[in-house]
């Protein structure tokens, strides 16, 4: 099973408020850090029933895009990996909502990070139009305290 390479391009927001009935599905997450610095992460993943280890490289300057290596791997390698990571474990439920052409992922995070609410839309290119419903708050993106793996290291509830 190979990996799968891409440049990952995000506008990432805060959430005003948030109806579940909109979203297509929904899946909890859970996330730990073998490596999280400022030019590459690496991260390990229970998405719903799968298991996945992503490496990201360092974001661009304007904090829209950055590289990304993904792979799917079983949940028992995850759960073994998470014993290997930094302290402070993400944990959130994540639900898809259709809004025109694109999926926004909404994170409802609990722990240590309880109250937050980020909302994230992938595009294929950085100047790519995209709806923006009522519900959005302010734009977040680029801004390193709501990336996961700050969220792990400074958590929402010691800000």
């Amino acid at each position: 099973m190979n990996g799968k390479e891409s440049l990952e391009i995000e506008r990432k927001f805060l959430v005003n408020s948030f109806d579940p009935s909109l979203a297509s599905k929904s899946f909890r997450i859970v996330q730990g850090y073998i490596t999280a610095e400022k030019t590459k992460t690496v991260r390990v993943r229970i998405k719903g029933q799968k298991g996945f280890i992503t490496i990201k490289g360092q974001s661009s300057d304007d904090g829209l895009s950055r590289f990304e290596w993904e792979k799917e791997i079983p949940v028992s390698e995850v759960e073994a990996l998470l014993k290997l990571c930094e302290p402070g474990l993400i944990d959130k439920t994540r639900y898809e909502i259709p809004v025109g052409n694109h999926i926004y992922e909404v994170d409802i995070f609990e722990g240590d990070n309880k109250g937050l609410i980020v909302a994230e839309v992938e595009l294929s290119s950085t100047d790519e139009t995209f709806k923006k419903p009522d519900w959005l708050g302010q734009e977040v993106t680029g801004d390193n305290k709501y990336y996961n793996a700050m969220l792990m290291k400074t958590p929402f509830n010691k800000w």
